[in-house]
This record gives C-alpha cells, structure tokens and sequence, in this order.
C-alpha cells in the first residue's frame, strides 16, 4: 500500500474533512465522496487514516512530564453543565502565584490534543485550565467522531457559561493571581471571542480560526485581541472581514494574523492539516501576546 504525504493529497479532500468534521455533510456522503480521491494505488481507508487524528505519536508533553503538576478536577458550573471536568495544569517548579489561560477545545471535547495544548501552556509560566463540556454526557469518549455527535447534543451558549465558569474558577484559585485569558481553537475560538464579550475582567482572548461575535456583542469586549486565521479556511475566513469593521468602529484592541497556504486546524498536530512553521509562529505569539497582557 502506497505511503502516504501531504503533498499526495488533493486540496478538495482537506475541504472535505472539514465538512464533514463541521457537520456540513454525513459521514456517509463524506466517505462516498472520499472515494473520488481514491485513486493510483490509494484507498479510501489509507485516506481516512491519514487525514484522522493520531494522537499516539503526537504528544508534545507527556501527560506524566515531571515539570508539571498536571492532574484532573471538578468545577461547578451553575448556570452550564454542573459539575464540569477539567485538566489543570501548573509548573511543579513554581514560586508564588501565576497567571491563567483557560484552553478551549473544538467540537469534540476534551481529547488528548488539548490536553497537550493546557500543558504546554502550563510550560510557559502559566496555570492551564482545559476543561471538556462533554462533561454531562459522559465526557469526551475516546473518539473524535463519537465526540463530535455528542457535543452536538449541548446547546453551544450553555456550554459557553461552563468555561465563563472555569474563568471564574481560575480567578478564585490560591495558585492565580487573577490575570487570566483564553485561547481556543475552532469551536473554542468562537468561545474565546464571546468569553471576550461576556467576560469584562478577561485578560486577553486568543481565537484560532474561530466564529465571530455579531457587531453589536463586539461592543462589549474590553480584552484585548490577538486572532489567528488559516488562508485556506474560507469557511470561517468569510466572517473576518464584518468583525474587523466592527472592531475598528469601535476602537478594540486587537492584532490578526493569516497563514499563508495552510488549512483550518494548522496548529493540530495530531493531523495533516497541521503546518508546523504556522502553528510555532502562532504559538509563539500566542505566548509572547498572554505575557506582555497577563503578567
């Protein structure tokens, strides 16, 4: 069986998977449409496993990294789920209180992509906050699909209020000062751009190829913006330029930046949508942006 790269793989299968991971299409229709592709020695099924996640062989920071203190907790979420599990994570090596970033996950829960992502957050000099609104159902499943029809069963604005809450958690925490911000990719970029309208005290909001708020909630954010889009993400590229209007119009703070030539989920490197030189450039800002704002 062929092995299969990046470079093999046709633009119009990338903008496939993400209909269909978006919900654009059933996995049925995505699969008989897969088969187009499937062609000089590919498969369908080498196509579906190379596009799909591989979280095994992807993990930056193991999960037992002995400079962190990275374990599981419960919060409450009064006005979202109840109980909402989450992962916090914090340098063992710390001395006194540190500032917060609360990292949001997509539209499948709590996988072991964000995971990685809370602690490699926590590496930085920060208390990391990712928690899985799949919490009520049961939690995230172990598969992204699986995770995908669950979350689909939560009112999106119900589970905005449990990371409102894991804010408000952080923000009461012994190990935080209190300086807090969000990051949050795809479904959790839309979450980091309404935490920034709903929540007055944010830090600082971090949106990956996220929805936008409507002109009339931008009115309400005070944090400021650092937004991170994919050139090849017309899907939700498609709404930045009403938002921009209506942050300039009401002099926000906030810095953008496109990718030249990468997908939406660039910095996933759990797929081959993953860019490597995009997602270190972003995350470096990410970092550099929560720095100069929260400390």
């Amino acid at each position: 069986m062929k092995k299969l790269k990046k470079e093999d793989i046709n633009q119009e299968v990338f903008d496939l998977y993400d209909d269909y991971v978006h919900s654009k299409i059933e996995r049925r229709q995505f699969l008989k449409k897969l088969s187009l592709y499937a062609v000089g020695g590919i498969t369908v099924s080498s196509l579906l496993s190379f596009i799909s996640p591989n979280y095994i062989d992807s993990i930056l920071v193991s999960k037992d990294d002995s400079r962190l203190d990275s374990n599981y907790i419960t919060y409450n979420s009064p006005r979202g789920g109840g109980g909402i599990k989450a992962l916090l994570s914090k340098p063992e090596s710390r001395t006194g209180k540190l500032p917060g970033i609360i990292v949001v996950h997509e539209n499948r829960g709590l996988n072991p992509y964000i995971e990685d992502v809370g602690r490699r957050a926590a590496l930085e000099g920060f208390i990391s906050i990712a928690p899985d609104a799949l919490t009520p159902l049961g939690g995230y499943p172990g598969n992204d699909d699986e995770g995908r029809e669950m979350q689909k069963k939560r009112d999106k604005n119900e589970m905005l209020e449990d990371f409102i809450a894991a804010f408000n958690y952080l923000k009461n925490h012994e190990d935080c000062t209190g300086e807090i911000g969000v990051v949050g990719f795809c479904f959790g970029g839309w979450i980091s751009n309404m935490m920034a309208v709903r929540v007055p005290d944010l830090g600082a909001a971090v949106p990956y190829y996220g929805g936008q708020p409507s002109a009339e909630e931008v009115v309400e954010i005070n944090a400021p913006l650092m937004l991170h889009f994919a050139e090849l993400d017309k899907r939700v590229n498609a709404g930045w330029p009403d938002y921009e209007a209506a942050l300039q119009a009401n002099n926000k703070q906030y810095e953008a930046f496109v990718y030249a030539d990468v997908n939406h989920g660039f910095h996933n490197n759990t797929t081959p949508r993953y860019d490597e030189a995009a997602a270190s450039l972003s995350w470096n800002r990410t970092m550099a942006f929560f720095k100069e704002h929260l400390t």
